[in-house]
């Protein structure tokens, strides 16, 4: 039972840090709710020119596809590097299979359109230019329910 004793210290050290790390954010944070330009969406001193889709779009996933393929790679090219010499011809061959697989992948990702972006979309020329005060106005505007024609009449 001794062996585990510095487990469950370390264990309830890590306890107490995340509980005083929220106990301490709690009495030293600001308690105001933040204000509309706060919560206001920000990238890079851009204010956003359009809402943002529901759903991402598949390339998406496959640019995330296509970085984990080449992660997966250099995962297995460095130890195969280290011993590359205790291996020989066999190691060669066999790292040189699993480049031939991991370009037909990349040839198969790219196929199905992963890095085609297309072209760049613009706003029409009708559109107001979006400034942060509108997108605060926007947000903290309230949508008015929409009337159906059988009430109407």
């Amino acid at each position: 039972m001794d062996q585990y004793l510095p487990i469950v210290l370390l264990l309830g050290l890590g306890l107490l840090f995340a509980a005083g790390s929220f106990v301490g954010s709690s009495l030293l944070g600001p308690a105001k709710k933040p204000t509309g330009a706060k919560i206001a969406p920000y990238e890079c001193g851009i204010v956003p020119d359009h809402e943002p889709p529901q759903r991402f779009p598949v390339r998406f996933y496959l640019v995330a596809m296509i970085f984990i393929i080449f992660d997966i790679e250099i995962v297995f090219l460095y130890p195969w590097a280290v011993i590359f010499r205790e291996i020989r011809v066999f190691g060669f061959v066999e790292v040189l299979v699993f480049a031939v697989v991991v370009f037909v992948a990349f040839l198969f990702l790219i196929s199905n359109g992963a890095l085609n972006w297309g072209p760049a979309k613009r706003l029409s020329e009708g559109m107001p230019s979006r400034t942060s005060d509108s997108t605060i106005l926007r947000i903290t505007a309230t949508p008015s329910p929409p009337t159906s024609p059988e009430r109407a009449a």
